[in-house]
């Protein structure tokens, strides 16, 4: 953990004085994403290249010796910036008192996220090696997430097991910090407000806790998916979930990075008239690594944020319509090709299949969005009074989208017109606007995939509803935050009041963990999220602890069982390819072309229970290990040949044997 702390200080101070003319005040919070983004390009085209990861390193080494040199470094200002750093080390430290205890790679998309962290950091070459497809890599997936934890992992010497749990704290740090960089530059009082984005429950999962029942009845009214599936057939995840879930997922990962465009978008709409030349051509770099970034993190955000860079853009191209100069036509025209460009390499690698835009016939039941997005909409409604009075015939534009049944979207449409309509909107209304506006087209579109017609809009629901989230929440509280500054009738709180409710508030957060019952019924108590494997399954702890000390690129056989299960753990426990892994998962990537499904799955039976296609099945596949535990017996009638395998490994019932040629 400290190691791993570390580089992210090492990464941040080397970057901090070259932002220092850019962004002032700000340079220090903008240094935590900016240097590990810059890290993660850099740390990529490493990988392109062939180069050890450690190389990546180099520049930002460089750099803090040029500024040491130059004296760039001052005590006083390093002590100023205290608590930027306090907060960024406060959520990474709460985040992990999450992980302490359930540190379980052991359920959901664990299993996945670690097999693509694991992939990574054994052997970091672009485009990574996919661990449930031998002979595939994960050009068919948004995979930058994992190559990026999975680089500091191997900078700091974090082995996976532990990375795993490192990651998530990580990306919540980084995004509490852009949050308050946010409620720093717009507000003057009450700057912390947007950082109850992150810890907000959505209305449904109030309602659970009230009630003890499911807003939507065809889900089980337990918390177990904490009003996550509110919406018929879709998934509503919010931060707060997310982060307690514990998956290391793409749209997790994501977070830090759509925030922080958030800011650094937020930034140039106030402050681009005050910014020389060499200012604005800082951020618009920023902006550019920011959202070419996207596509690899988690494709469905550049669909989002795209369209709010060019947006922006022109806002400000137009407010300086009288007086353009050439800074501003390149937000507007070179942003987006420089994104494209910083990781144009991906594009030619990508191997995916992109469904169409189609028109949804089954809209949301308006009450289940209220359940969802509900507090955001009910706080524009109440600052809209005022405007919904002065111009009531705004209102009509809900009527097309009522009169069409699709209720939900005429919901939403009402503040997204008032807040659009406004002569001269403040940042956080152009904000809502573009949240609400992704709230409407959900409504209406949504991209075909392989989910099949009952979960035909779950995907797009899924995948665009938290963005949505990050941007109403952020615009509701900085709104909220602006409206208690007015009203100016909340006395200042003392220094000593300020500091005993801080220190019960951060009490109470560090032993909530503890308090509820929230390690899933495995171990705890740890960082390393493997080691439940001891005494559930003492077998594969052993055989898997083996395994991950062989270096080389090796394929290992091992049993196969359906999505969501503990089949497939030893890929996903050693980033060692498998034949197949979960094969609705590389269907949904890959696509069933060739008859690769069926084909790949009958081969394993055939390896275990054949002993005559056992050898020529593995050479097929290039495999070089076959891994014989409980789950194998369990699975198949293993029989194995006499010859043509060296057994490598025995214990606790679990074998591991090498092909002999």
């Amino acid at each position: 953990m400290l190691s791993w702390l570390v580089v992210l200080t090492i990464l941040q101070l080397s970057v901090y004085p070259s932002l220092k003319k850019t962004f002032g005040s700000f340079a220090f919070p903008v240094a935590f994403p900016a240097s590990l983004l810059l890290f993660t390009l850099i740390s990529w085209y490493c990988g392109l290249a062939h180069i050890p990861i450690q190389a990546a390193l180099v520049p930002f080494l460089g750099l803090a010796i040029w500024h040491v040199y130059h004296r760039a470094y001052r005590i006083d200002e390093l002590k100023s910036e205290w608590h930027w750093e306090a907060l960024f080390l406060l959520c990474f430290f709460l985040m992990l008192d999450l992980r302490f205890v359930n540190p379980t790679i052991s359920y959901a998309e664990k299993f996945m996220d670690h097999g693509f962290l694991a992939s990574v950091i054994r052997n970091p070459i672009i485009p990574p090696l996919d661990p449930w497809f031998a002979g595939g890599s994960l050009n068919v997936y948004y995979y930058l997430g994992y190559w990026m934890l999975g680089c500091l992992a191997i900078v700091s010497g974090v082995p996976s097991t532990i990375a795993f749990n490192l990651s998530l704290p990580t990306v919540f740090a980084l995004s509490a910090v852009c949050l308050y960089a946010i409620g720093t530059l717009i507000l003057d009082r009450f700057r912390w407000l947007p950082l109850i984005v992150l810890v907000l429950p959505n209305p449904a999962l109030i309602f659970q806790l009230i009630t003890g029942t499911a807003v939507n009845p065809a889900y089980d009214a337990s918390l177990s998916w904490l009003g996550t599936r509110t919406i018929t057939n879709t998934i509503n995840e919010y931060p707060l979930f997310s982060f307690v879930w514990g998956d290391v997922h793409a749209h997790v990962v994501s977070i830090f990075n759509q925030i922080f465009l958030i800011f650094l978008l937020l930034f140039v709409y106030q402050r681009w008239e005050s910014l020389d030349r060499s200012a604005k051509g800082v951020v618009m770099i920023l902006i550019a690594i920011s959202l070419g970034s996207m596509p690899l993190f988690n494709t469905w955000d550049v669909l989002i944020y795209a369209p709010v860079v060019l947006v922006i853009a022109f806002l400000v191209l137009w407010r300086n319509r009288a007086n353009i100069d050439r800074a501003t036509w390149a937000f507007l025209f070179a942003v987006p090709p420089v994104s494209i460009l910083c990781y144009l390499p991906f594009y030619l690698q990508l191997q995916t299949n992109t469904g169409a835009v189609a028109l949804v016939q089954t809209p949301s039941d308006p009450l289940e969005f209220l359940m969802v997005n509900g507090i955001f909409i009910a706080i524009f409604f109440a600052l809209l009074v005022p405007e919904i009075r002065m111009r009531p015939w705004l209102l009509l534009a809900a009527l097309p989208f009522a009169i069409a049944g699709y209720v939900a979207a005429a919901i939403a449409i009402i503040p997204l017109v008032y807040f659009a309509a406004k002569r001269d909107r403040s940042p956080a209304e152009i904000l809502a606007v573009f949240g609400l506006a992704i709230l409407v087209v959900c409504e209406l579109l949504y991209m075909k995939d392989n989910m099949g017609e009952t979960y035909f809009r779950m995907n797009t629901v899924f995948k665009c509803y938290l963005p949505a989230w990050l941007m109403l929440g952020t615009a509701a509280f900085v709104m909220i935050g602006q409206w208690l500054s007015a009203w100016n009738r909340i006395p200042r709180m003392s220094v000593r009041n300020t500091v005993i409710i801080s220190v019960i508030v951060i009490c109470l957060l560090f032993a909530a963990p503890f308090l509820i019952q929230y390690n899933s019924g495995y171990g705890t108590g740890t960082l390393d999220g493997l080691a439940y494997l001891s005494t559930t399954h003492p077998g594969d702890a052993g055989g898997v602890a083996y395994l991950r000390t062989l270096s080389g690129n090796e394929i290992l056989v091992e049993a196969e069982n359906g999505d969501y299960s503990y089949y497939s753990r030893v890929s996903s426990f050693t980033g060692i390819p498998a034949i197949i892994g979960q094969p609705f998962h590389e269907f949904m990537w890959r696509v069933d072309k060739t008859g690769w499904f069926a084909e790949r799955k009958t081969d394993i039976r055939n390896i275990y229970e054949q002993p005559d296609q056992t050898v020529p099945l593995m050479k097929k596949y290039n495999a070089t290990l076959l891994y014989v535990g409980d789950s194998e017996h369990e699975r198949y009638m293993v029989n194995l040949p006499d010859a043509g395998l060296t057994k490598v490994y025995s214990a606790e019932n679990t074998e591991i044997y090498r092909l002999s040629e």
